[in-house]
């Protein structure tokens, strides 16, 4: 009897082992919050940069670290909203690297949010998870306050935003951006917002940290916008990036035209597409660039008058690939001046209207092949041969 009694006695506290041990016997193991944790503490950090709630911020961030330097850099920037969304976490212990996706909207200019990919480091403490790196995730592009704080300076169609740049530097690449604004408007009169956002990095290297791309590609090229073609209205704003060491030797001219040329691209993107050839969107932008200041080709394509006057007159308009940022600085200058010139031509013989139309009925083709063309019969009543030799007589008048 008794050694019976000691066998229960035995297996009842088995089974009380095992009920306190579910895990030991089969049941699921307790969940790992890590994830809806980190989830919580992005939601606090993204208000409390919308919010600018300093103290807010400073709670998310490593105790005792210092002074929060992505709220000091985006303090001036007028955000509508702010919102990380989880997409990987990778745990170890007490330490974890999370990507995460950041949407954020500039008020009054971005039509829907932008979304760039971040990569954080987190370490947990006293039971709470903290974040003590934020950077750009692996393969793309920075953001402008990755490279310091950003100055801001608004204006009625504009918004430039800077790094490294002094209020008056602000303030005289936000006047050039309000003129270029109404000049667009007048030579491009479709819908568009108006509007355009100038992004200014410090350095060369910025602007190439802003595009994901390398610097060299970018050398000597004073500035390029960024944005989706196709007019979707999904997308934020373009983006205009000045390169500050090609830009910031041009004169006053020179920074309109530039200007100029590249809020046309914002205003023009809705009807660009796949079918738009590189002359046409770079020859259009030149034009309304140049539209209105007296500038002569003989001024304002240099290096085609040369070639025109050796006798090396093109055969045909440029292909895509002669507008590649890394390739020869002559073969560049001549397709943007050929491509200006075929425009330049359009609006002379056609007139700016049927221009602006050619344009919008070869972006409205979903394919390249025979968009052109179409456009060339259904517009200006021709034919791609007797457009050539058109543009071809022209180039001799106007540079022979």
């Amino acid at each position: 009897m008794a050694g019976h009694g000691r066998g229960s006695t035995a297996a009842a506290l088995c089974a009380a082992l095992c009920l306190a041990l579910l895990a030991g016997c089969g049941a699921d193991p307790v969940p790992d919050t890590a994830a809806d944790d980190v989830r919580r503490l992005l939601d606090r950090r993204a208000r409390a940069v919308l919010d600018g709630d300093e103290q807010a911020y400073d709670r998310t961030e490593r105790p005792g670290r210092g002074v929060p330097d992505l709220f000091d850099r985006v303090e001036d920037v007028p955000l509508e909203s702010w919102d990380y969304r989880l997409t990987d976490l990778d745990r170890s212990g007490g330490e974890a690297t999370a990507r995460a996706e950041l949407h954020y909207r500039l008020k009054g200019y971005d039509r829907a949010p932008l979304t760039a990919e971040r990569a954080l480091t987190l370490k947990r403490r006293d039971g709470r998870w903290y974040v003590t790196a934020e950077r750009p995730a692996k393969k793309s592009g920075e953001q402008l306050w990755d490279q310091g704080r950003v100055g801001a300076d608004r204006g009625r169609h504009s918004l430039v935003l800077g790094v490294g740049q002094s209020a008056a530097e602000l303030r005289a690449h936000r006047d050039l951006a309000e003129r270029a604004v109404p000049l667009v408007r007048d030579a491009w009169r479709q819908k568009w917002p108006g509007r355009i956002v100038v992004l200014v990095p410090r350095t060369l290297d910025g602007m190439a940290g802003l595009l994901g791309a390398p610097a060299s590609g970018y050398r000597g090229i004073a500035a390029v916008t960024t944005g989706e073609t196709g007019g979707s209205g999904r997308a934020p704003a373009d983006r205009i990036i000045l390169n500050p060491e090609a830009y910031g030797v041009l004169g006053d001219f020179g920074k309109r035209v530039v200007l100029t040329h590249e809020a046309t691209h914002v205003a023009t993107r809705a009807h660009t597409s796949a079918a738009t050839p590189l002359w046409l969107s770079e020859g259009f932008a030149d034009w309304v660039g140049y539209r209105g200041t007296g500038r002569t080709p003989a001024q304002a394509a240099p290096e085609l008058r040369r070639a025109v006057q050796r006798g090396d007159l093109p055969g045909a308009l440029p292909e895509d690939d002669a507008f590649g940022f890394g390739g020869d600085a002559e073969r560049l200058a001549g397709a943007y001046e050929s491509s200006w010139l075929a425009c330049r031509m359009i609006a002379e013989q056609w007139g700016e209207r049927r221009l602006a139309d050619f344009y919008r009925a070869v972006g409205a083709h979903k394919k390249r092949a025979g968009a052109v063309e179409g456009a060339l019969r259904d517009v200006l009543d021709t034919t791609p041969a007797d457009f050539t030799a058109r543009w071809r007589t022209y180039l001799r008048a106007e540079l022979g």
